[in-house]
């Protein structure tokens, strides 16, 4: 016979501290690819107006190219000249096989400027390619 009373265990507490640790993280995370995210819309550029544009679901890697309104590339803040641009987009394709690329060009830009990256882009066996385009903004309601 067994006279001991028997060992009640209460219920284990919820462990919030590792909880508040991947709330940290995760809030980190979040801010710093929102950042990045920003950076490429900082560039001086504005975009042509087409109504039937629609905001698109960023794809993980995508490429912007920014194409100024003189005619110059930039990618990640940095100016690049064709053979750069080229170089870049050649080590992409053959990493990244279908890797999406965004055109952002000004709506200034002369048209060969916009031709000649498509130019470079196929070059570099790059078929996944978009142009940025902003909605035109709506008449203010009386």
């Amino acid at each position: 016979m067994n006279f001991r009373p028997a060992i009640r265990q209460e219920p284990g507490a919820f462990p919030l501290a590792p909880m508040m640790d991947v709330i940290f993280l995760l809030l980190s995370f979040f801010i710093t690819t929102q950042i990045f995210a920003q950076w490429e819309t900082e560039i001086d550029i504005t975009l042509p107006t087409a109504e039937t544009g629609q905001t698109p679901q960023r794809l993980p890697g995508e490429i912007i190219v920014n194409i100024r309104p003189d005619g110059g590339a930039m990618v990640n803040n940095q100016a690049l000249d064709d053979a750069a641009l080229g170089a870049m987009l050649k080590r992409l394709a053959s990493l990244f096989p279908g890797q999406p690329v965004v055109l952002r060009a000004d709506k200034a830009v002369a048209y060969e400027h916009v031709v000649r990256v498509l130019d470079l882009c196929r070059k570099a066996d790059i078929w996944n390619i978009s142009f940025a385009t902003s909605l035109p903004e709506s008449p203010a309601a009386p």
